[in-house]
């Protein structure tokens, strides 16, 4: 069987998407594996399926390169683009994903996601923690350039502490109040993305504990995002905004 595929990707973090609203493409954590290999297969930190959803536009399933299932932040502003390339949506949307529905708007290149009310993360003695649909451990340091984040990364990924799911690690600079520089050791990848979504978005929501202010400016190593939100008097936050570009890179055919 032969499958059409598109690659985008957003703030370097990149995606095999599968039209799949007939229904074609398995639902198989091997194959999975397989396309987003860089070396054997497509290449891609994740792989996205768009699928028929009552009561939205469309489904968005999204596997890392293990095969594993979470939410992911740039691959649904990705899902986005290419919905709209698609001609599900035009402008505005709502959508499904593995934390609930979500909605997003999209003006050119540049996708605007509205992620679920959060609690405050849970403040720690050497880190913040938050799970906003995938798990974020988050270390503020002084050089982030310097951080060893694939070496401590995987340790704290793998530690007993979050076994046996693991965790996403995220390593945050503050440059000033209104700006953040944030590199990320990302579970299901095993290794440092270029940009992760949902990770910004956590880390830019413990920043709030620092004192910093919406809106935040967000430099990770494959580009630059903005993170908006609001602080509730209950401990939370809500009108959470993760903004950035979502590009289509090129498309193909793959034989399975």
């Amino acid at each position: 069987m032969t499958i059409e595929f598109y690659k985008y990707q957003g703030t370097g973090n990149d995606f095999v998407m599968i039209d799949n609203r007939s229904e074609a493409f398995p639902h198989d954590e091997k194959l999975v594996q397989k396309l987003c290999d860089r070396r054997y297969g497509i290449g891609g930190d994740g792989l996205i399926l768009i699928q028929n959803f009552d009561g939205v536009d469309f489904e968005m399933v999204y596997f890392n390169a293990d095969g594993s299932q979470s939410l992911c932040g740039n691959g649904s502003r990705c899902a986005v683009s290419f919905s709209k390339f698609l001609g599900i949506i035009d402008s505005e949307t709502r959508f499904q994903t593995i934390d609930g529905p979500l909605e997003a708007k999209i003006n050119g290149d540049i996708v605007e996601l509205k992620l679920n009310d959060q609690e405050y993360p849970v403040k720690n003695e050497d880190h913040y923690f938050l799970n906003n649909g995938s798990p974020h451990h988050i270390i503020f340091v002084e050089r982030a350039e310097e951080a060893p984040v694939v070496k401590q990364g995987r340790t704290i990924r793998n530690s007993v502490k979050y076994s046996p799911e693991g965790t996403n690690v995220n390593f945050v600079e503050v440059k000033d109040q209104h700006s953040v520089y944030v590199r990320t050791y990302e579970r299901g990848v095993e290794d440092e993305t270029l940009s992760c979504g949902t990770g910004i978005t956590a880390s830019c929501l413990a920043a709030a504990d620092k004192g910093l202010m919406s809106p935040i400016k967000v430099t990770a190593p494959g580009g630059d995002l903005e993170v908006k939100f609001k602080n509730t008097q209950n401990g939370s936050f809500t009108d959470i905004w993760l903004i950035g570009p979502a590009l289509q890179v090129f498309e193909g055919r793959v034989v399975l």
